[in-house]
């Protein structure tokens, strides 16, 4: 059996693909200057954005311990509270009775993990005994030169019975997370960088500068 075949154009106009349509309309260079201005613009207020929005939820979230109808009020309160705590912990509290509160949490299970697991991780960037201050460069793999950014948190492992090593904390790219490693001593190397910077440069992936 034959078939007439007619032409596509008598019967009606051949349509072009969209997406190839689409690709030729980005590279217009009109198109392709509005795509530049509108990332520029992302990249100017976004980070601005969500930092405003961050510091307005903890204000907010703060502001509401206090239920007193004045904005604000709360935030002070919570804040010349922290900072009553702190006065009174450096001047006028002994660290023997401090220890002796601690001691005393120790024996009760459930609450000793909560607290201390809090506590070591406030400890870690703030106070007296931070422990991400030493940020060191981990040699994976000598023969290829792999390295890895970390941060030193304990150089004595007797406890352990590891002997020439240490415990280095590698935190993850655009994560809250990291992983602990167990590396020997003679492969980590200290970084002559502000801690900041160097959790600023992991977070980031690598691509923020100082």
């Amino acid at each position: 059996m034959a078939f007439n075949t007619v032409p596509c154009a008598i019967i009606a106009p051949c349509q072009p693909p969209l997406f190839p349509a689409i690709f030729a309309l980005m590279r217009h260079p009109f198109m392709s200057r509005l795509i530049t201005y509108f990332g520029r613009g992302v990249l100017a207020i976004v980070p601005l954005g969500l930092t405003i929005y961050i510091i307005y939820s903890v204000f907010i979230w703060v502001d509401g311990l206090v239920h007193i109808d004045i904005p604000g009020i709360g935030f002070l309160i919570v804040t010349l509270l922290i900072l009553g705590s702190g006065l009174l912990i450096s001047t006028v509290i002994p660290q023997s009775l401090g220890g002796l509160f601690e001691g005393s949490i120790r024996h009760l299970p459930l609450v000793s993990l909560i607290y201390f697991s809090v506590k070591d991780l406030i400890s870690a960037f703030v106070g007296d005994k931070k422990k991400f201050n030493q940020p060191v460069l981990v040699t994976i793999n000598r023969e290829s030169g792999l390295c890895k950014v970390g941060f030193l948190t304990q150089t004595d492992l007797s406890h352990l019975d590891l002997v020439d090593s240490v415990m280095v904390y590698m935190p993850h790219s655009y994560a809250f997370s990291g992983e602990l490693y167990v590396v020997p001593a003679a492969n980590v190397k200290l970084l002559n960088i502000a801690s900041a910077d160097a959790m600023k440069l992991i977070v980031s992936g690598g691509v923020s500068g100082k």
